[in-house]
């Protein structure tokens, strides 16, 4: 375990010195004419007034979603036998970002945009195809964490979706661009930091699982910080 211990350490400390890089990186390349502070293309939709203030509302009532996961988590890893109710907030919550990212995702995409279903997913479109990614995952694994958490499922290794999905999720986050937004490197930014947390986050989750402690659990309790974290982060999402 000492081992393991070491080897998560330093696999968190590398992730952050990364993700610190590139922000210093962006900070101090001389601007271009395709920085974040160009102005948007007339007639596109990102980098409009529109468009970023649809995807800054995604990325803050998803934030808010994610404080409920970590606040919910939180109770777990202290230990604490009362409220236990709230172990429902992880599923729940999971559930709600699904849906609503499922619908609202992207304002020209199925089911509320002019693109069919189709088009929505095969188009060749990889933001758009990513964001229904990032809803269909957390749907998944929010009914599966119900089941879990209402002693449906038994087998221990449906506990494992959980910290998987936080490793995809982040590992997701360093391959989506926004390529044609104006201030696509202040978002890769924003993303690289929300992806590396999401990695230590599900790296924690797998060795609370590993180690299965009762009561408290100072793995559990890191897991639930770094989840609180990423809704903060979430929060603070501005493009």
């Amino acid at each position: 375990m000492n081992r393991l211990k070491l080897c998560l350490c330093l696999m968190t400390l590398s992730l952050v010195l990364a993700s610190f890089v590139m922000a210093q990186q962006h900070d101090s390349s001389p601007p271009s004419p395709h920085d974040h502070h160009a102005p948007a293309v007339a007639g596109q939709w990102d980098g409009s007034s529109e468009g970023v203030a649809y995807s800054e509302f995604n990325h803050h009532l998803a934030g808010v979603f994610v404080l409920l996961i970590g606040l919910g988590e939180l109770r777990g890893g202290l230990g604490i036998t009362m409220l236990a109710w709230s172990r429902f907030l992880l599923p729940f919550a999971m559930l709600g970002i699904g849906g609503f990212l499922m619908i609202w995702s992207d304002h020209d995409a199925w089911p509320i945009g002019s693109l069919s279903f189709a088009q929505t997913f095969f188009n060749g479109d990889y933001e758009t195809v990513q964001h229904k990614l990032y809803a269909i995952l957390p749907l998944g694994v929010g009914v599966i964490e119900f089941l879990r958490r209402t002693g449906k499922v038994t087998h221990a290794a449906w506990g494992m979706l959980l910290p998987v999905y936080a490793l995809i999720g982040g590992a997701m986050l360093f391959l989506h661009s926004h390529g044609m937004h104006p201030a696509a490197h202040k978002i890769a930014i924003h993303h690289a930091v929300m992806g590396t947390t999401a990695l230590v986050a599900g790296l924690c989750k797998v060795t609370a699982g590993v180690k299965r402690q009762e009561g408290r659990s100072p793995w559990g309790i890191a897991w639930a910080v770094l989840v609180l974290l990423i809704g903060i982060e979430l929060l603070l999402y501005t493009e």
